[in-house]
């Protein structure tokens, strides 16, 4: 109870309280530091405070849970401070770290989708630029985390605070493949958008700029050699997303505006350069040109053409993605930085062997293709292929694992479900052993041991490891958000979903994702915008109107429930929301009508579903008897029962209690 007080304390304390985390080798320069912040209006914790026979642990605790902010020091010594690292990432979990390089040092993997301050040119002076930054980043991050709290805003500092704003940002389809792609107030609103406005920039500008890969043009001629081509655009982009100091926009979004105008497509992604260029294969010859562009007057920031022997390919594409990034973050950074941040994004789980590679990319062109279970299958032969020419392919067991997951998303039978689930289990596994830092090895396990096993214990080590490694990746974030979202850390869910749609403006389904994790985040209004937005870029949307439903139901906007739910194509998330929305409006019989057919059309494939409605109905009882059967037969829906707030009704029952111990055993 000593620390919870403490922590008590320390959040009503007249000035912001600041928790300096640093290694005893920089005591120097962090002593220098605490210092000059105090000088600047802040309380300031360092363990120089603990006096002979304190207990380190509980205090430093009490001191790191009541902080307005975390300061935590970077350098070569201190990443590889346990201590550091547990101190940072209860600052980062708390969302209210404010992260600094003092030497140039990278942040360690798990925390560098939080801007880093480069203070490695500072020279110790108290009015130095650097200083006016740290100061600014301080103050934005107590101030946007007193606006959530609800207290006052601390008294401001001697030092000027930026200004910042947040802007708001049945037949033939089985029960699974629908709950699975259903599950496809921002609390870090005001830090995001500070970030954006450069609050956080290194001296030179902004400390990460924002880029697009557009779609490469093929020239070869012939719309079967496009996968070459557009598998060649993604890689680049993949391998780009990787450098801590790039913001590159997602595939969906930088390929949905084919046809339109390079620039303004750069526009429309709100980015500040594009990288373009074309790919003909001539014989064994591949030759490519690639030219990075600025938005903003189109000036040539570097280009290049190749002529290559196509088994060279592998080699030029890393040649390609190392010299943007190196002509990017040279403009922000230091040469040595800008060298670093290359240098330490060595692609992990690719192959060299071009046959492997040319196999795997013509399995991405086939999976993007569509749901179909034939489609997915001829994608499962060319990764088959992939893996036969090179069996330590990570990335291609971890497509295989993905394919297999999909394919028994459709499948009927349920032997043939547990069949394929286990052999997709097998082939993400293989992944990461082969490559430990491979995220989406970790993603395609942790996906099939949630969807296809209900094991979301042992689902999560493997999505909070692929958060860890793939930061500034639009689809692995989604993933992972989403996956949150059906637990106990909404409010990261909705941090991180936030950034997705900024990284994916134009993607329907980033959109969809974020309208859900807004809805288990009990944020009904944004989940209602994020579905609209969803809709608008794409208006047969599955699911989306019923999470508009939902949202409005829980807002007690009965009739506008009603019309959401009647306009929701899927009968098995359509019948549910009408036999609900129906009942509070008085309409019994046609409440008893969607309730039947829910039940007549879906069976025990609908067991959820009718779970929701009785909770709604309150018939607590007979929804925690069905909820429960649905648990049994291993119904996907379940996964949604912590947050879902149609089953709210049933919160505080020791049944339900019970059943959600299932989800976390």
């Amino acid at each position: 109870m000593a620390g919870l007080d403490a922590a008590d304390e320390a959040r009503h304390s007249p000035r912001p309280k600041l928790f300096l985390s640093y290694t005893r080798a920089d005591i120097d320069q962090a002593g220098n530091l605490r210092k000059i912040l105090e000088a600047n209006g802040f309380e300031v914790w360092w363990d120089q405070l603990l006096e002979g026979g304190v207990n380190y642990l509980p205090t430093t605790e009490a001191a790191l849970e009541g902080a307005d902010c975390v300061v935590v020091l970077w350098t070569e010594r201190s990443v590889d401070s346990s201590w550091v690292r547990d101190e940072a990432q209860r600052g980062r979990e708390r969302g209210c770290l404010v992260p600094v390089t003092l030497d140039g040092t990278m942040s360690p993997l798990g925390f560098r989708q939080i801007q880093l301050l480069d203070m490695s040119n500072w020279s110790g002076a108290s009015d130095a630029p650097e200083i006016t930054k740290l100061v600014n980043a301080i103050n934005g991050q107590v101030a946007a985390n007193a606006g959530e709290s609800g207290m006052a805003a601390p008294k401001a500092s001697p030092a000027p605070i930026s200004s910042v704003s947040s802007a708001p940002a049945k037949e033939g389809v089985s029960r699974r493949a629908l709950m699975t792609a259903g599950a496809g107030v921002l609390g870090a609103g005001a830090v995001f958008a500070a970030w954006q406005q450069g609050l956080f920039s290194s001296g030179d500008g902004d400390a990460f700029l924002s880029m697009a890969v557009l779609r490469f043009a093929n020239l070869t001629g012939g719309e079967d050699q496009i996968w070459f081509s557009d598998g060649l655009s993604n890689e680049l982009r993949q391998a780009l997303s990787r450098n801590p100091r790039l913001r590159v926009s997602a595939p969906t979004s930088s390929n949905a505006s084919d046809g339109d105008d390079d620039f303004a497509i750069g526009l429309a992604l709100g980015v500040s350069s594009i990288l373009r260029g074309n790919v003909q294969q001539v014989g064994e010859t591949v030759r490519i040109y690639a030219e990075l562009l600025e938005v903003d007057g189109g000036v040539v920031q570097w280009s290049e053409s190749y002529d290559r022997n196509f088994s060279d390919v592998l080699g030029l594409q890393k040649e390609i993605a190392a010299a943007v990034a190196l002509s990017l973050v040279a403009r922000i950074a230091s040469d040595r930085a800008a060298r670093s941040s290359v240098e330490e994004q060595e692609g992990v789980g690719g192959t060299e062997d071009v046959r492997a590679y040319e196999a795997f990319l013509r399995g991405e062109a086939l999976y993007a293709l569509g749901p179909g279970e034939e489609i997915k299958r001829s994608a499962l032969d060319q990764y088959d292929v992939a893996i036969g020419f090179d069996p330590q392919y990570a990335a291609a067991h971890a497509r295989r694992a993905n394919t297999l997951a999909a394919i028994a998303n459709s499948a009927s039978d349920p032997d043939e479900v547990g069949r394929l689930f286990d052999q997709s289990i097998e082939a993400a596994r293989r992944a990461i052993e082969i490559a430990p830092d491979y995220a989406k090895g970790h993603l395609a396990l942790g996906y099939v041991l949630n969807f296809g096993r209900m094991d979301r214990a042992g689902a999560y080590p493997h999505y909070k490891r692929a958060e860890e490694l793939a930061p500034g990746d639009a689809d692995t974030m989604r993933s992972v958000a989403t996956f949150y979202s059906f637990g106990n850390q909404r409010a990261l869910a909705m941090q991180m979903i936030e950034r997705v749609v900024e990284l994916d403006p134009l993607n329907a389904l980033a959109f969809r994702s974020a309208g859900f994790v807004a809805l288990f985040a009990g944020a009904f209004d944004q989940a209602i915008a994020y579905m609209e937005k969803a809709l608008e870029l794409n208006p047969s949307l599955a699911n989306s109107f019923y999470a508009i439903g939902a949202a409005k139901l829980a807002l007690g906007d009965d009739v506008g429930a009603r019309d959401a739910f009647e306009a929701e194509a899927i009968d098995l998330f359509a019948l549910p929301g009408l036999a609900i929305a129906r009942r509070r409006l008085g309409d019994e019989a046609g409440a008893s009508e969607a309730f039947s057919k829910l039940v007549s059309d879906y069976g025990d494939s609908g067991l959820y579903q009718q779970a929701q409605v009785l909770a709604q109905w309150g018939e607590s009882e007979r929804a925690l008897a069905v909820l429960t059967r649905a648990f049994d037969k291993g119904d996907p829906g379940v996964l949604l029962t912590t947050n879902d707030p149609l089953l709210d009704p049933l919160r505080g029952e020791p049944g339900l209690d019970r059943l959600l111990l299932r989800l976390s055993s």
